[in-house]
């Protein structure tokens, strides 16, 4: 260990970082020994969960914070082609929730399924540590489209099923839920911010097995924390009904089989896009089909729920630049006085957990005053702040020459602006998921939000692809270029979903959305939707009323 004179400001980061996961730590045991079933007015099956997810969360996005460079540094992948694996990587890790859902609601149950792909997920990150010398030609980069493979169908398993299980704690009436889920979603970015430093900080400084290896003994941690709080969950996430073992067994196989076929797809991007364009189309052919059989005002909230999908290719296309472009953009051209580049991807997360709260309280706010935005309308106000993110460190770039290093107020500024465009979509469109589904086809149209995000993590890769210009290599004119064309392209595209904002949200009928027509928005399987009360754009009805 250097000594404390030494320290650069990534030492003191990191640092800071261990005080506060100590603290967390001292918190969990401090519940876990206390023999009342409730702290501070919530079952403590959530606070088993929170770390749990915690633990997940710091392995998957500390080893997301590394890939980029790993896939560049290591590998000798040109910057166009790693971001496109990245893209790739990402939207696997989208669409194979799916699967696990599906599993899990049928016949798993949440916990098994939780179980399993926290398995996975060990066994994947803890892969990831094995280098081999480096280079395409290396076979050990088998080794590596393996290790994805893993954390890809592990997240399938665990992503959405723990979100599941916080539900389940509670009843449909309890007025809890909304701060369960808020306090479940703190620890997600807690996780991912603490990870993102940890892992990045040992990866880049010491090796990326050292970062790896972290990320694996995160997740192994977050397996044991699941494991040891079984009886804290109160028999939630259990199986629908009785499993014999050659069943279970028959659908464990089912995971490992698909772990084999996504170690074929992550290694062949094209496949990727064309299956994406195929079952995209189908897709959506079979969402139209069955919203022309429902009555005026269902079919028309049908509508409004494939405009509002629509939308996502382009946002989280531009967003995960985070974790590709952007982060070869800060490592090369950004003044970062000793900063491992890695670590700036935990500013979303720390912006997350400071701006999450005010938004949750802005829009409760102009909900009582019937003045909160609709659905639509935050729609459009994300796209064209996440546009602005991308013209704000392009002018800033400019403005002080290209020719010299970026400064890093304005990798801040840009992750700023994305915060806040991800706080009015991300949580506002998975709450108008459910809302709007007819009860029938709940699953099918949370299955295409994520797919459609799946596809905006592939165009993501796509965008990255751009900036490496014909010779694969990122130059800082050429990611400028592409950033500020698709700033103004997502600007523009903001302001025509505002103008039709008022047109979609008289598709959605608010007026007449009763209790009985949601697809249960309680039941949301989605750490981000609680804290958001959308339902305050029906006037003349109280927020709290739906």
């Amino acid at each position: 260990m250097k000594p404390m004179d030494l320290w650069q400001e990534g030492d003191w980061i990191a640092a800071i970082a261990v005080f506060l996961l100590v603290v967390f730590l001292a918190i969990g045991g401090k519940i876990a020994v206390q023999k009342d079933p409730e702290f501070a007015g919530h079952p403590k099956g959530l606070y088993m969960l929170f770390f749990a997810e915690m633990w997940e969360r710091f392995s998957y996005y500390g080893m997301r914070a590394l890939l980029i460079f790993y896939l560049t540094k290591h590998w000798l992948f040109s910057d166009s082609k790693a971001s496109l694996i990245y893209g790739a990587y990402t939207s696997l890790v989208y669409i194979t929730p799916v699967l696990g859902g599906y599993l899990a609601d049928r016949y798993l149950g949440q916990r098994k399924a939780v179980l399993f792909g926290g398995l996975l997920l060990a066994v994947g990150h803890s892969l990831m540590a094995v280098e081999g010398v480096g280079g395409q030609n290396d076979p050990t980069i088998n080794v590596f489209w393996l290790a994805l493979a893993f954390i890809i169908v592990g997240s399938g398993f665990l992503k959405a099923n723990i979100s599941v299980m916080v539900g389940q704690l509670y009843k449909l009436t309890d007025v809890r839920r909304d701060g369960a889920y808020t306090i479940f979603y703190m620890g997600v970015n807690v996780g991912a911010a603490i990870g993102t430093i940890f892992v990045g900080y040992l990866g880049e400084t010491l090796g990326w097995a050292y970062g790896f290896g972290l990320a694996g003994i995160g997740m192994l941690l977050g397996l044991i924390v699941f494991v040891l709080g079984k009886k804290a969950l109160n028999g939630a996430g259990e199986a629908p009904s009785p499993l014999s073992k050659n069943k279970e067994f028959s659908l464990y196989g089912i995971g490992i089989a698909s772990v084999a076929v996504i170690w074929g797809l992550v290694q062949y991007q094209d496949v990727i896009q064309t299956l994406l364009i195929i079952t995209g189309v189908g897709l959506l052919g079979y969402v139209l089909f069955e919203s022309f059989k429902l009555p005026k005002e269902p079919r028309e909230r049908m509508f409004a729920i494939l405009f509002l999908i629509s939308l996502n290719p382009l946002f989280w296309g531009l967003f995960e630049q985070a974790g590709g472009s952007m982060s070869i953009f800060t490592d090369k051209f950004v003044e970062r006085g000793g900063v491992p580049a890695s670590l700036f991807q935990s500013i979303n997360p720390i912006f997350i957990i400071l701006l999450a709260p005010l938004f949750a309280a802005l829009w409760v706010s102009l909900g009582k005053r019937n003045a909160e935005p609709s659905a639509p309308a935050k729609f459009g106000l994300a796209l064209a702040q996440m546009g602005l993110a991308n013209l704000v460190l392009v002018w800033g770039a400019q403005a002080y020459g290209v020719a010299v290093m970026t400064p890093v107020f304005l990798v801040f500024a840009y992750y700023f602006f994305a915060t806040t465009a991800e706080l009015c979509l991300s949580p506002v469109g998975l709450s108008a998921m459910n809302r709007l589904a007819p009860r029938f086809l709940a699953s099918l149209i949370m299955g295409a939000w994520f797919y459609m995000t799946a596809v905006g993590n592939f165009v993501a890769g796509k965008i990255g692809e751009a900036t490496g210009g014909e010779g694969g290599e990122q130059s800082k004119e050429g990611l400028l270029h592409i950033y500020g064309m698709f700033g103004y392209i997502s600007i523009g595209a903001g302001i025509v979903v505002l103008l039709l904002s008022p047109l979609v949200k008289r598709w959605m009928h608010l007026d007449t959305l009763g209790q009985d027509d949601l697809a249960g928005r309680d039941q949301l399987a989605e750490n981000e939707a609680p804290g958001m009360f959308p339902q305050g754009e029906t006037a003349p009805t109280s927020p709290r009323q739906a």
